[in-house]
């Protein structure tokens, strides 16, 4: 049973970490998932603070994930379609074999989004779509390098107590 739930839990780390670029899965969340799992390994002595801490650290960037983004558009002049545009842009990116498409596409996405819907001038679009992929960027950044550390506890604690898997 500890092997399933170690293994489950690395899973839930990793799957966290891509999440943390993926707007569709809540990576942050999903990779606190696995330190949970690891909570219950009757082998692993994983404190209950480090698991509040961790959750609180959790809810924290959860929130800021959506607040960051939008003080990036707001800073820039953007509107709430330019954030749409370049969420749109960054799963076109993830799927398009092109250099850098992560970055160009929510770029192009915020862009045609700020023109065409909120009507804005290509000067002022350009800026407001600039001012949304910081932002996203920024919280993707945040989220990912959160992930990993979630996911470097996590290995932290498992070989720390890796006497009972082999």
């Amino acid at each position: 049973m500890s092997i399933l739930l170690i293994s489950l839990g690395f899973i839930c780390c990793l799957v966290g970490i891509a999440g943390s670029f993926l707007p569709v899965l809540p990576g942050l969340p999903i990779s606190w998932m696995g330190i949970l799992l690891l909570y219950f390994v009757p082998e692993v002595d994983l404190s209950p603070q480090l698991l509040w801490i961790t959750l609180g650290v959790t809810l924290v960037i959860f929130a800021l994930d959506y607040f960051i983004p939008l003080l990036g558009i707001k800073r820039f002049g953007g509107s709430k379609y330019g954030m749409f545009g370049a969420g749109t842009g960054l799963v076109i990116g993830l799927f398009t074999p092109v250099p850098f498409s992560i970055l160009v596409f929510p770029f192009v996405g915020a862009f045609l989004a700020e023109i065409s819907i909120s009507k804005m001038k290509q000067k002022q679009a350009l800026r407001a779509a600039f001012g949304s992929v910081i932002g996203f960027l920024a919280s993707t950044v945040i989220e990912f390098l959160s992930a990993l550390v979630f996911t470097f506890i996590f290995t932290y604690q498992v070989l720390q107590h890796r006497e009972f898997l082999f």
